[in-house]
């Protein structure tokens, strides 16, 4: 695994889950025990939530479990699990909160004010509990209280550095939270500790914030270096990994995946291989969509899986398109052949999106996925350098998966020259070219595989049609030249193909 950030693992030690699924395969298994971990991220990264999970991940494997707040009192914590459909039972609290914070005057814990307390006496009311409780796992919320009792750095440290070796000698996993309150990074803190995630949060121009975390040091334990997506929902924290895919090779049968359109499989050398990619780009309204959806319900015909990420449009829209080309549209979506998903580029991080592609194919089988469009996918990255790294590796995962994709692209324009808004023609393996032009004052629509990696192609253009007896594709035009430049001259009376003039859909 050369894309993976690793240290040298020195001591085959068991892992203990984080409680946190996506975050068990970034460090290839969990973390180790008896160590001392820290989360750190600025306040709303969600490091009080992936604390909580760490606890109660514990408290299923039946281990003694101990949350040390020095910042929220026990009413807040359990609003927040609440909320989250989580039960308190069996972590036990213990509230270190300033008495002017607390909600419940009547309860039966002992309030401290931090300010008004030594740092050794708050440090020995947390080891004498420990002591009480002998937990396996420790959260200590947050170390910024310990900073301000400190009032220098080598004091601080000195006592992180006790709390390291006193929990180690108890055989206990500790994670520290930190929420970066200081005017600098505390550097300090990352060499004693044994591991370190740091959590983001950041804010783009318009939608929902974006959430990721970053490895920064993990001791001992090799991982999945780089940022990794994540969001805050019901349940807790999903990370989602980031995508390596020479980690999901496996081996397919090298076959045809077929169109359903007799013409187009020949003009593709006899269709697409398993494990390639096509991009369909043209104008707005051609009818890349209408082939994209050709190849899903040819692929529930033949009884395989397909998949459709839907960016530009709904649901209803798409369903009335089929319906109007004769498709029948409805029964492979009840039959759950064909999947819809209709998704929200403001509202979907690129690596949620990743992992979504990626259940469909393992878990539901899915050997034809269709994104329409990449218009709307692009709008989601805040970078078109991120955008095209990224569906690199998911074009090269779903190709190694023996996947048949299709890809849209629309370009700018409807006649004339055309720009596409990002040139993803190097990553796929066919593109095909669609066209309006005129003939004798009709406006109609031109198809041409301009390039296919792999085998023969047709280098013809031919004209094509939608009607409500679907796809139709005519012979090889002749007559005239400039068709797919936008600006076709006569050279000789055109041929009038099979394909006749009933357009007027997408």
């Amino acid at each position: 695994m050369s894309e993976r950030s690793e240290e040298v693992e020195t001591i085959d030690a068991p892992r203990i889950s984080t409680g946190v699924e996506g975050l068990d395969l970034i460090l290839d298994g969990g973390v180790d025990e008896n160590r001392l971990y820290l989360y750190e991220g600025r306040p709303g990264t969600g490091k009080t939530t992936i604390a909580l999970q760490f606890l109660l991940e514990g408290v299923r494997q039946g281990e003694r479990v101990l949350y040390i707040t020095l910042s929220e009192t026990e009413r807040e914590l359990k609003l927040v699990t609440k909320r989250h459909g989580w039960s308190l039972d069996g972590v036990s609290l213990f509230e270190l909160v300033p008495p002017e914070t607390t909600l419940d005057p009547d309860r039966e814990l002992t309030v401290f004010h931090p300010a008004e307390m030594e740092l050794n006496e708050t440090t020995k009311l947390i080891l004498d509990r420990v002591s009480e409780l002998n937990p396996k796992r420790v959260v200590i919320d947050s170390l910024s209280e310990l900073r301000l009792l400190a009032h220098s750095p080598l004091r601080y440290r000195r006592q992180v550095l006790a709390l390291k070796h006193y929990f180690t000698s108890r055989q206990c996993t500790v994670i520290l939270l930190d929420d970066l309150s200081s005017q600098q990074n505390d550097l300090q803190l990352h060499s004693i500790a044994h591991g370190v995630v740091l959590l983001e949060q950041t804010a783009i121009d318009y939608g929902a914030e974006r959430r990721r975390l970053r490895v920064v040091k993990m001791r001992g334990i090799k991982f999945r270096g780089g940022y990794h997506d994540f969001i805050i929902e019901k349940g807790g924290l999903h990370v989602f990994p980031r995508l390596i895919a020479a980690d999901h090779h496996q081996t397919f049968d090298e076959e045809f995946t077929s169109s359903g359109i007799e013409e187009l499989d020949q003009m593709l050398g006899g269709g697409l291989e398993r494990g390639t990619n096509a991009l369909f780009l043209g104008a707005a309204g051609v009818g890349k969509s209408s082939l994209a959806l050709a190849y899903a319900l040819a692929a529930a015909e033949r009884g395989e899986h397909a998949v459709i990420y839907a960016f530009d449009e709904g649901r209803g829209t798409l369903e009335a398109r089929a319906k109007t080309l004769g498709f029948d549209f409805q029964k492979h979506l009840q039959s759950g052949m064909i999947r819809l998903q209709q998704i929200d580029p403001a509202e979907l991080s690129p690596g949620e999106f990743t992992a979504n592609v990626q259940r469909s194919v393992e878990n539901d089988g899915a050997r034809v996925v269709v994104i329409d469009s990449l218009n709307g996918y692009m709008n989601a990255m805040p970078d078109e350098r991120f955008l095209i790294l990224q569906m690199h590796e998911l074009l090269t995962y779903l190709g190694q998966r023996g996947v048949t994709t299709i890809l849209v692209l629309a370009q700018h324009g409807l006649v004339g020259p055309l720009e596409a808004p990002l040139d993803l023609s190097y990553l796929s393996d066919a593109v095909v070219m669609l066209r309006y032009f005129e003939v004798q004052g009709t406006v109609r629509r031109a198809i041409s595989v301009v390039k296919k990696r792999s085998g023969l192609h047709e280098h013809s253009v031919r004209d094509f049609s939608l009607s409500g007896k679907g796809i139709k594709l005519g012979p090889p035009t002749t007559g005239f030249i400039g068709v797919l430049a936008g600006s076709p001259h006569f050279t000789a009376a055109p041929v009038v193909s099979s394909a006749d003039r009933h357009d007027g859909l997408k």
